[in-house]
């Protein structure tokens, strides 16, 4: 989840430089200058050239050269220096570069303006002098934090805010101190004492210290108020509270405490700031995947001018998966990674883009992809998802695609059990993923937060769909996992959530043998009227699976056609990593490519005459030489496009042959009413 409140966040700059030059101006137009105790005439002349200056504009730099050539001894220069450095870094030097001069100006305005930094007053007029340099150590700190946290330094961050509440400000100004030490300690929850000093031993010792950093930051809040009554308007305390509240709904979400955390957001949907990306997530963790992109939509406005990941873009992605739309989860990134190139967030938008291309089973551009994250060195900006999270989502997709090469060695030869050089083939990419299960899985023993982020299926901290969680589990001790499902099943309070639950169980049951229990329980879960079924169709063709392993165990044949059919029609790109065998008529139209044509019917298809139960593929062929092409498209029984025309060129027909065949499931086939809209364009 996203740290920062992104529009707050650039009001906070904006009411910085409003507020530090109306005051100014309004109180100091009838009192005494603002004294400098030291180069007197140097600072006065860059505190007149600061006025028209904006410390994060392309000018800050040279502006900055220019104070510090007046009077290298003042803080300004240098926090004109940092600002701009922080602004334009994309990257851990660029972090480590801004943080240098922050470092300065912080030692600089400590060492020369302590009395300042040190005044509490009710009393305008005594105020007056001390607040400007208040707000810019704020600036300052925050601005330092940052680049701490933005390059993995949560010690120094730590030290940094207690540094900065040793002051005591009557107003926070740009630095929340309580509730960033509540986001620190959220956000390195799952280590020690032994690796950071200022945390607890457990997980949930971990969170409850951070509730109580937010606690201590609703108290201050009040105690600063009496103060702050006769100098700053009516109700100004409730932006600092609504940054309490924001924090309370992120920790709350992460502990899956729905009530609470609904109660929060609701007071800040009051408020005028309102974290629609948080919000879609917490939504999602919820199983409401239609709310969830909705308030992705909303979050776009308030992330575009960020430098990191996108977390609306990543997150939509996979709701498109589950929408059976993993084409425009591919669109999606793809479009990401040219807008943003390899700024921070490239290398989870691969890890997304690769997800949807396995699962509109392009595997081939998945392996692409996910290698290509794995090789990139991501930079983990303003966000609670780190290296852990990217190092788990990488393996858990490359141990997928590896089950998936599996299977399409089976799809793409229905002799594959009597081949000697497809079980060779076999034999190799089963050794390689037994070695990607042993590494994912030593990984997984290591991750401390397995029960709340993992088990759970759905949580904010969670980077993989919930369909990814079985590639997982599958393989390793059914009766631990069978148990564990089984409660969450029974306990967990989430309704959109708990069918999700129960088609794990069942999965599981088939694992033990156990079909007619298996069975009962997925035609109870296609009961549940808290599915939607135009956001919920992978959760759906899961199902419809799992009811057709059932069907085909029990020698059902009539029923496993029935679903097969309907698997077909719902998520057809799903059936060739199946391992289940699918119906389908083939219509040859014209003069055929017999090469072609029976290394088509090698593939594990069942070719079969009229059924209502099966699809019909119409395939023809066209040119010579050179330019030959295959045209096809696939029809339901009630006439309507499943795979729409379309058609590829090829040279070697048995090549061409395999490729049809995953063509057929929708694999690999463009989006031909995108594809228009784009040349209308």
């Amino acid at each position: 989840m996203h740290n920062t409140r992104l529009a707050e966040k650039a009001g906070r700059f904006a009411f910085v430089l409003s507020l530090w030059a109306c005051m100014l101006f309004s109180f100091v137009a009838d009192a005494q200058p603002m004294m400098h105790r030291k180069n007197p005439t140097q600072r006065y002349e860059i505190d007149a050239k600061r006025m028209g200056t904006d410390m994060l504009s392309p000018d800050a730099l040279p502006r900055s050269r220019e104070f510090k050539r007046i009077d290298s001894s003042y803080y300004v220069g240098w926090l004109y220096e940092g600002a701009y450095k922080h602004e334009h870094a994309a990257d851990y030097l660029g972090y480590k570069n801004a943080a240098q001069p922050l470092e300065k100006a912080l030692a600089l305005i400590e060492r020369d303006y302590r009395k300042e930094l040190a005044t509490r007053s009710a009393d305008v007029a005594v105020y007056v002098y001390a607040y400007r340099y208040q707000i810019d150590y704020t600036t300052i700190a925050y601005l330092l934090m940052d680049c701490y946290a933005n390059t993995e330094e949560p010690v120094k961050v730590y030290n940094l805010l207690r540094r900065t509440l040793k002051w005591n400000f009557q107003r926070d100004y740009m630095l929340d101190a309580y509730n960033y030490l509540g986001w620190t300690v959220h956000r390195n929850r799952f280590y020690t004492t032994d690796k950071y000093f200022f945390l607890k031993n457990s997980i949930e010792a971990n969170e409850k210290l951070a509730n109580r950093y937010l606690d201590s930051g609703l108290r201050r809040i009040e105690i600063n108020r009496r103060l702050n009554t006769g100098i700053f308007p009516p109700g100004y305390e409730q932006q600092e509270k609504n940054s309490v509240y924001h924090y309370k709904a992120m920790l709350y979400s992460y502990a899956i405490k729905v009530d609470s955390a609904k109660y929060f957001y609701e007071l800040l949907r009051k408020s005028g700031i309102f974290p629609h990306n948080n919000y879609a997530t917490f939504r999602g963790i919820c199983g409401d995947f239609r709310e969830a992109e909705k308030e992705y939509e909303e979050a776009i406005s308030q992330d575009s001018r960020d430098k990191r990941l996108k977390e609306w873009a990543y997150y939509t992605s996979i709701i498109d998966i589950y929408k059976g739309q993993p084409k425009e989860g591919i669109s999606l990134m793809r479009d990401m990674i040219k807008a943003n190139g390899s700024t921070p967030g490239y290398g989870w938008y691969n890890i997304a883009l690769a997800r949807a291309s396995y699962y509109d089973g392009e595997l081939p551009e998945a392996q692409r992809y996910i290698n290509k994250a794995a090789e990139f060195k991501e930079l983990h900006i303003g966000t609670t998802l780190g290296q852990t999270h990217y190092d788990f989502s990488t393996q858990l997709v490359k141990l997928m695609n590896k089950e998936a090469e599996l299977e399409h060695q089976k799809f793409e030869n229905n002799n594959w059990w009597y081949n000697p050089s497809v079980l060779t083939n076999m034999a190799k990419l089963l050794s390689e993923k037994y070695v990607q299960q042993y590494l994912i899985i030593n990984q997984f023993a290591m991750n401390p937060e397995r029960d709340k982020v993992v088990y759970k299926l759905f949580s904010t901290e969670s980077t993989v769909s919930w369909d990814e969680i079985w590639y997982l589990i599958k393989d390793f001790s059914t009766k631990f996992f069978l148990k564990r499902f089984e409660k969450e099943a029974q306990t967990d309070d989430r309704k959109y959530v708990r069918k999700y639950f129960k088609l794990f169980v069942a999965k599981l049951q088939m694992k033990q043998g156990n079909y007619k229990e298996a069975r009962i329980l997925l035609d109870e879960i296609l009961r549940d009227p808290n599915t939607d079924s135009e956001y919920e169709k992978l959760f759906l063709a899961r199902v419809i699976q799992a009811q057709a392993e059932c069907a085909q165990e029990r020698k059902d044949n009539l029923a496993y056609n029935n679903l097969m059919y309907k698997l077909y029609v719902l998520y057809p790109q799903l059936i060739p990593n199946s391992g289940l065998k699918m119906n389908m008529q083939l219509h040859v139209v014209g003069q055929a490519d017999e090469k072609v044509v029976e290394r088509l019917k090698a593939c594990n298809i069942n070719w079969t005459g009229s059924s209502n139960n099966a699809p019909e593929a119409y395939i023809s062929f066209s040119g010579s030489g050179n330019k030959k092409r295959i045209n096809y498209y696939v029809m339901d029984k009630r006439g309507e496009y499943i795979v729409q025309q379309s058609s590829f060129a090829y040279s070697k027909p048995e090549a061409a042959a395999v490729q049809l065949a995953y063509k057929l499931f929708n694999i690999g086939v463009k989006d031909m009413e995108k594809e228009k809209e784009k040349d209308k364009k």
